[in-house]
Order: C-alpha cells, then sequence, then structure tokens
C-alpha cells in the first residue's frame, strides 16, 4: 500500500491498536496450536508411534512429523500470500486461523495407534501439514496487514508485535501443558489429559474469529 494511500484514510490510534491487537492475537493463537506437538512429543510417541519397536527410531518419526510442519510453511506463504492479494487479508485470516484450528482440535480426539493402527500417525501428520500450511500463511499476512494499516514512520515498530507471537504462544502452550497436569495428575494427563491442550484451540478459535470479523479489510 503506498504512503498516498495511507494519508488518504488514515486511522485512528484505536484502531491502529485494534489492528496490532487482531493480528497478533491470531498469530499467538497459532503458535501456540504449533507447539503443543513440540511439548508433548514424549506422549504423542506413546499414542501414535507405539507400533514402532525400537524407543529411538518412534522418536525420530515424531521429529519428522514435527518438522513437516516446519517444510510446508513456506507453501502456506505462497499459497495464502497470494490468496490475500485476491480477496484481501481479512478473508484470508479467517481460512488460516479455522485451518489451524480445526486440525488442532482434531489431533485432540484422533484416536491413537492401539486402536486404529497406523492411520493413527497418518491422520497425525496430515494434521501437522494443514498446521504449517496455515501457519505459513498467516505469519506473513499478519504483518503485511499491520504493515499496511500502521501510519508511515511507524511500520517496523508496529510490525515488530507480530515477530513476539512465537514466543508468547509458546509460553501460552507451556501454561495451558503445566495448569492440565497439575490438575489432573501425571498418570491421567498421560492416560486422556494431553487432549485438553489441543481442544482449547476451540476456544481460542472462536475468540479469534469473533475479533477479527471485526476487522476492517
Amino acid at each position: 500500500m503506498s504512503d498516498s494511500a495511507h494519508a488518504a484514510a488514515p486511522l485512528s490510534a484505536s484502531d491502529v491498536r485494534r489492528v496490532i491487537f487482531a493480528s497478533s492475537l491470531g498469530t499467538v493463537f497459532e503458535w501456540y496450536d504449533f507447539y503443543l506437538y513440540g511439548s508433548l512429543a514424549a506422549i504423542i510417541i506413546k499414542q501414535f508411534f507405539a507400533g514402532v519397536s525400537n524407543p529411538n527410531t518412534a522418536f525420530i518419526f515424531a521429529l519428522l512429523a514435527f518438522a513437516a510442519g516446519f517444510a510446508v510453511r513456506p507453501f502456506g506463504a505462497l499459497v495464502f500470500g497470494r490468496l490475500g492479494d485476491l480477496v484481501g487479508r481479512k478473508y484470508t485470516f479467517l481460512i488460516t486461523i479455522l485451518i489451524m484450528g480445526i486440525s488442532t482440535s482434531v489431533v485432540g480426539l484422533l484416536p491413537g495407534y492401539a486402536k486404529i493402527g497406523v492411520a493413527a500417525p497418518v491422520l497425525l501428520i496430515v494434521m501437522r501439514l494443514l498446521q504449517g500450511l496455515a501457519l505459513g500463511g498467516e505469519y506473513g499476512g499478519a504483518a503485511t496487514y499491520v504493515a499496511e494499516h500502521a501510519p508511515k514512520g511507524k511500520r517496523g515498530a508496529y510490525t515488530s508485535w507480530i515477530q513476539t507471537t512465537a514466543t508468547l504462544g509458546l509460553f501460552l502452550s507451556l501454561l495451558v501443558i503445566l495448569g492440565c497436569r497439575t490438575a489432573l495428575g501425571t498418570e491421567a494427563f498421560e492416560a486422556w489429559g494431553w487432549r485438553i491442550p489441543f481442544l482449547v484451540s476451540l476456544v481460542l478459535l472462536g475468540v479469534s474469529v469473533w475479533i477479527r470479523l471485526k476487522l476492517n479489510e
């Protein structure tokens, strides 16, 4: 967006803060979803890779599933970046956050290897790929959206808020996991309570969608 466009339709300070908050909150939520898998890797190995007899091999497979989400991020950035140019950032935001929220909550509902066999890790990897695509589109789109609405001379300062979201998302995921583990106890958490942090994504999804629907294109 050109500087002349900014001058023609300046935003109030409260509008700019709302743009930054909505963009950052949604990205925090997506990083939260993304980091849950890494934080719960030890439990996920038992639930989804129990068919691998060698524990070290199972751990490697779990890490590869985690890495798959990062591997597809560039493709998500390309696809959703172009989509944002065509239909607008707001609607692209809604698509990426829905993909991330739904795929994360599905992980919390997936049967383990003991129930559906090899289909369990396959479905888990599919969800990881969807998460990576959504995050790739979300992260770049959020920075672009904030930059497009930032006043002249403030774009770097305002888009820097997006860069903090990865750390905040990590902290949020750890806090939710710690809270669930403390409340349920280690045994119950590892048996079924680990699903709760993934299902919490549905609540965060609802809040994020509600806030982003209030944004202007």
